[in-house]
């Protein structure tokens, strides 16, 4: 072959790498962003990328389209490894016709989703784009709902994660909120259906962009969102650490990792972290990294419904989903947000075969009509769905509180939890022994001589007869009751006796989850 073709093809790889040109890419820079194939390289292993479709163009004449030219169009598409493990990613290049997708530049978004889940590896989507391309018409949309329908069949077999690092609007936002996972940078991404000058337009409110789908309002608002980051790298490195915790397929285990962490530790602290006042509250934060191999947790929508916490962490070197109550807020009731949080990570979990360990601290659902009203009864009711569908081993520790419906809602042995340990200071009943003996002995208490005195004495009566761990266990719905220093060790030896689970559940198209 001659030399002149093979510098020709060298040339023409070069072109495509500059994207928009030089002039762009200092735009680019100037906003405080990285271009697509810099966020790749910073992304994947050292040289272990290798783009594919990098020649691909668009076919439109419209509007004077057939003059405009798009290298690569408008997004780099490829596979390359993160950690010495194989992923597919594709990005797009906001410096070539901001990144607009039309036709063929969904085309190759669609070639590699189809890959990933040929192969059975994760998909990494970085979004930086000003939406579909007007020119190209419904070819455009026709472009949106291939990816959708991707988004849709891959859902649950490989992980798919989508990175915020620019502009995403109108339909666009709709394959990130099919995805797994969504990562946003402060002040950089942007998510909205409607932007803020047609919402001025139509309604006549004033919001800024940030304001409106910037990434803290996702975040915490609206629970859109579950990760956020400072810069750029961080995000990145943030993806990296989230991909130590999961499998690459839904056939797979995740990885094992060796732990220096001794597996029998026993944490006195423990013994001492819960108040001796039912009605203090205290950090279940603490609780989550004294069980964690090294004390490192990666926490899921850390700023959404604070009221419940999930994340990942291991436990002698394998990864765990962790759910547990917070009781710094809202006391550790359940509520609307918090329910369609930990079931939403209860089937991420189920998904991609993680074991899940609940904490439970709940003194029950959110009293109010704003709750009621909200439907608290539908999306409460998903929790017991995900808990009740999921066959990775489940095991819980009720730390403190267990009251009525929130008590099955977090896991208890009837909605499949494989083993349940207790602290004794648990307190496992319908309601909390104050209101209880407020009812049961309403008279007892309203005809005694010291009113308030009596009152004590029934509220202690109950919990002793009714209210601790050991009526629960002499029922068999707590294995077994321990002491809050060895939990550790119980729960490591009870994740090894449940690696070899195996549940069937009845065959069936779908369930009807209450959405």
């Amino acid at each position: 072959m001659s030399s002149a073709k093979i510098d020709g093809l060298r040339e023409l790889k070069s072109k495509i790498k500059l994207g928009g040109g030089e002039e762009s890419i200092k735009k680019q820079h100037e906003r405080g962003k990285l271009t697509a194939r810099e966020r790749i390289e910073a992304l994947l292993d050292n040289e272990s990328f290798i783009e594919i479709d990098a020649f691909v163009t668009h076919r439109c004449t419209n509007f004077g389209m057939e003059k405009k030219k798009a290298p690569g169009e408008g997004v780099v598409t490829g596979y390359g490894t993160i950690d010495g493990r194989l992923v597919y990613v594709y990005a797009q290049d906001f410096t070539v016709i901001g990144g607009s997708l039309g036709e063929m530049h969904a085309a190759k978004i669609a070639k590699v989703q189809e890959m990933a889940l040929k192969v059975g590896v994760p998909l990494i989507g970085i979004n930086d784009s000003g939406g579909a391309r007007i020119q190209e018409g419904v070819d455009a949309l026709g472009g949106y709902g291939k990816i959708f329908y991707n988004n849709t069949i891959a859902s649950g077999v490989i992980p798919q994660l989508s990175v915020i690092l620019g502009p995403c609007a109108g339909g666009a936002v709709y394959s990130p909120a099919l995805t797994d996972f969504i990562f946003m940078v402060e002040n950089t991404s942007k998510m909205f259906i409607t932007g803020p000058q047609v919402i001025k337009t139509v309604t006549g409110e004033e919001v800024s962009a940030e304001e409106l789908g910037g990434a803290m309002t996702h975040n915490q608002t609206s629970g859109v969102a579950h990760f956020i980051d400072s810069t750029e790298q961080e995000c990145i490195d943030r993806i990296k650490l989230l991909l130590s915790f999961l499998p690459s397929n839904n056939l797979e285990d995740a990885p094992v990792f060796d732990s220096e962490d001794n597996m029998n530790r026993i944490e006195e602290r423990l013994n001492d972290i819960v108040p001796e006042n039912p009605n203090k509250a205290y950090d279940m934060k603490e609780i989550i990294n004294l069980l964690a191999d090294n004390g490192e947790f990666l926490e899921y929508q850390p700023y959404f419904a604070k009221n419940i916490i999930t994340g990942f962490i291991r436990l002698n070197g394998k990864s765990v989903g962790v759910i547990a109550n917070q009781p710094k807020y809202l006391a550790g009731c359940l509520d609307i947000n918090a329910s369609d949080k930990s079931s939403r990570f209860i089937r991420t979990c189920d998904s991609f075969n993680i074991p899940i360990l609940n904490l439970i601290d709940v003194p029950g659902f959110l009293p109010g009509t704003n709750q009621e009203y909200g439907g608290i009864i539908r999306h409460g009711a998903k929790m017991l769905y995900a808990y009740s569908e999921a066959t990775v081993p489940k095991v819980s520790v009720i730390i403190r509180k267990a009251y009525g419906g929130s008590y099955l809602a977090m896991c208890s042995k009837e909605l499949g939890a494989d083993m349940v340990l207790s602290w004794p200071n648990a307190e496992i009943a319908v309601m909390g022994p104050e209101g209880a003996a407020n009812i049961i002995f309403r008279k007892d208490i309203k005809e005694a001589d010291d009113p308030v005195l009596a009152r004590g004495e029934k509220i202690k009566e109950y919990r002793e007869a009714v209210a601790n761990p050991y009526v629960a266990a002499s029922r068999g719905y707590v294995d077994d009751v321990i002491e809050p220093s060895s939990t550790r060790k119980r729960i490591i030896s009870a994740f090894d006796m449940l690696s070899t689970k195996r549940q069937v559940l009845p065959s069936k198209k779908h369930g009807n989850i209450p959405l």
